[in-house]
């Protein structure tokens, strides 16, 4: 069940009440706070005739299961496909949106809506957002379309003004744990406090950093500044190496989120030289955080990289 979003919940229930509920919504806000999970909670909830009082109606629903098991005959989601090597493709292609029009054709098989989840927006190359918007220029009849995006001023201006504009804010810390008592019930309270700490909101965030260990590494990160500096260093490396394990996923991407922001914060009590030298440290750990997964580097290689920035501060 969707937590959290209740304006946006309430104005879709409300736009289908209406009769007339507008035929394309566009999702916008921060990665992570629970857009994708909205959109396929309205999908079920629309396909499962839009029972009141609303989305947690559809929660068991058939089309629930059909959803969940991507075999609803009226429900598409469109998202980057594999190339032939298995590898995820940076961007949604004029030939996926092209797929769809065998769907969009027909009237809807045992739904009385048909949606389409575009997961996300942000994605689709010049090709697909134009083959996009000749669909939401000529929208099929009890179609609706709920585009996901996370920076919709990047959009064709077209596109958004044929959308329905909702804005998704970050979940309160209550709404993130609620998150994360039901998708990781089993994770020491420490780590889900920790976790609700560096997910500002996003729960999404939250679970992908999901498991044991992350309030030690908030204390070891915490710890480097103060050692001495050859300590420091040793102690940075040993990180490093700890969180280049496989088992290790979610303390590495905790460590990607938090550098940037441990040295923004010091950055605030420092000044001259000092000060200097963090704002470069800062910039070159958030690029390198930014661009670690896109590019596949090597994670111990940035983890050590990034730990000896944090190692650094309190002689920077």
């Amino acid at each position: 069940m969707l937590i959290g979003h209740t304006d946006a919940v309430a104005a879709v229930t409300a736009a289908v009440a209406s009769g007339r509920p507008h035929h394309g919504w566009l999702l916008a806000g921060p990665p992570g706070i629970g857009k994708a999970s909205f959109a396929e909670a309205a999908a079920i909830w629309l396909l499962a005739g839009a029972p009141p009082p609303g989305f947690e109606a559809a929660h068991e629903s058939q089309a629930a299961h059909l959803v969940a098991a991507a075999s609803h005959p009226d429900f598409r989601r469109l998202t980057r496909t594999e190339d032939d090597k298995g590898k995820l493709r940076s961007v949604i292609r004029v030939d996926e949106v092209r797929a769809l029009q065998g769907v969009l054709q027909q009237t809807p098989a045992i739904a009385p809506w048909r949606v389409i989840i575009v997961d996300s927006a942000d994605e689709l190359n010049p090709n697909a957002a134009n083959a996009l918007l000749k669909n939401l220029e000529e929208p099929p009849q009890k179609t609706i379309f709920f585009l996901i995006s996370h920076a919709p001023g990047r959009l064709l201006p077209t596109i958004r003004s044929r959308c329905r504009l909702l804005r998704f804010q970050p979940l309160s810390d209550a709404d993130v744990a609620r998150v994360l008592a039901r998708e990781a019930p089993d994770l020491p309270a420490s780590d889900r406090d920790a976790l609700i700490r560096l997910s500002a909101g996003a729960p999404g965030t939250a679970l992908a950093m999901a498991e044991p260990g992350i309030a030690d590494l908030e204390t070891a990160l915490a710890a480097l500044p103060g050692l001495p500096p050859a300590e420091a260093e040793a102690a940075a490396l040993g990180l490093a190496r700890s969180l280049a394990a496989k088992t290790a996923g979610g303390r590495y991407q905790a460590l990607l989120a938090r550098t940037p922001a441990i040295l923004a914060a010091a950055a605030r009590h420092h000044s001259g030289p000092r000060l200097a030298q963090t704002l470069d440290d800062w910039q070159d750990a958030t690029s390198l955080a930014a661009s670690a997964g896109p590019l596949s580097l090597d994670p111990q290689t940035v983890a050590f990289a990034l730990t000896r920035k944090i190692a650094r501060l309190a002689r920077a």
